[in-house]
């Protein structure tokens, strides 16, 4: 075989190698958001945006109650008027990020699982709740702390 041509097995054997590092790549941040993600304002249910981590997690009025807001990787709800929860925004099942929370669940799009507003599992395959996170009130803003 010339130098200068490839075989029908070397195409095949490269076609395959670089589909499988695309597959990895693409399994390793599934479900996750970019790194950049974090810095940049999140979009609350109602489509507005909230401030980044810089002048606090969000504005006590972008939470609504009997609902909440996904602020990178920290989910800000108010199950009561007045009452904040915070808890992580990573799936306990597989580590995905959870991606909405729609009529008072806290939805993971990657396998299904749904928490209530103050983390405690819904619906499975989750069998963990959210990890805690505090959360405090301050002035008009609600803070990790």
């Amino acid at each position: 075989m010339a130098a200068d041509k490839l075989g029908r097995r070397e195409v095949l054997a490269g076609t395959g190698i670089a589909l499988g590092a695309t597959v990895i790549a693409g399994c390793q941040t599934y479900g996750k958001p970019p790194a950049a993600a974090s810095q940049t304002p999140a979009t609350t249910p109602g489509g507005g945006t909230t401030p980044t981590a810089d002048s606090g997690l969000v504005k006590t009025s972008a939470v609504p109650v009997g609902s909440g807001v996904i602020v990178g990787e920290v989910v800000v709800t108010q199950p009561t008027a007045g009452e904040f929860k915070g808890m992580s925004a990573i799936c306990t099942h597989q580590g995905c990020t959870v991606s909405e929370i729609v009529d008072g669940a806290i939805k993971c799009p990657c396998h299904g699982s749904k928490f209530n507003l103050d983390g405690t599992v819904a619906q499975g395959p989750a069998k963990k709740p959210l990890e805690a996170k505090a959360v405090k009130v301050q002035g008009d803003s609600i803070v990790l702390g």
